[in-house]
């Protein structure tokens, strides 16, 4: 009797083992799914961001052409950029191929970027209005009065306007637009808005800091106007 209970005890034990290492390989296997099934599940989402993104950008050119229907324009993507303190020049994914050619105006949904600066076949180099040697005429929207508003080496978002009409009378808020004046710049491109007035002794010296419309740390999306 004790040498049969033992063998029964080994076999149950042996049938015991055999049972655990069959559930392993049971996790084993639906582990494997589980992640088969996180990974199908990630690059869906992967995919409807995709999606989501190019819906987005569609969105914005079919704004651009609404905004600016009396235009010609090629939609283009920025894939380069060259900002340092001094410069702030972007490339773009059209050139010669697709009709842009130097001094040609380019805008995003928000308002005014820049303008091609030079051109190869497949490419174009712009310089923004942010860049400290880009200068652009501008109206005060609301006064009719034109300033000239350059880029600064404060901020990538705020340009200095001046040569401010002494009786000009400009306030905070203010929208800023291309006056169409310089042969480059079509008229009445939105800019941006003044966001603060600098008063000094002398009138003639006052100047106007000028918050740009387009955001350029997440500019991606623009679009060339074709002369």
């Amino acid at each position: 009797m004790p040498v049969q209970n033992g063998l029964v005890y080994l076999k149950n034990k042996v049938v015991g083992n055999s049972s655990f290492f069959e559930d392993i390989d049971k996790l084993k296997r639906e582990n494997e799914s589980l992640k088969d099934q996180k990974s199908e599940i990630e690059k869906s989402l992967r995919e409807i961001e995709i999606i989501k993104a190019e819906n987005a950008t569609l969105k914005e050119y079919l704004n651009i052409k609404e905004k600016y229907s009396e235009y010609e324009i090629v939609p283009a993507y920025i894939i380069n950029k060259d900002i340092s303190n001094y410069t702030n020049v972007v490339v773009i994914n059209v050139g010669k191929d697709s009709g842009i050619d130097v001094n040609m105006t380019v805008i995003a949904d928000e308002g005014l970027v820049g303008h091609v600066i030079s051109v190869t076949d497949n490419t174009a180099k712009v310089q923004t209005i942010t860049d400290t040697a880009s200068v652009v005429t501008s109206t005060v929207s609301t006064t009719k009065d034109s300033i000239i508003v350059r880029g600064t080496l404060e901020a990538d978002s705020q340009l200095k306007a001046t040569y401010i009409p002494t009786d000009a009378s400009i306030v905070e808020g203010d929208r800023v637009e291309t006056s169409g004046i310089g042969g480059v710049y079509p008229k009445g491109i939105y800019i941006g808005k003044i966001k603060q007035v600098i008063n000094t002794n002398n009138i003639i010296d006052r100047y106007a800091l000028v918050e740009t419309a387009v955001n350029f740390r997440k500019l991606e999306t623009v679009a060339v106007i074709k002369k």
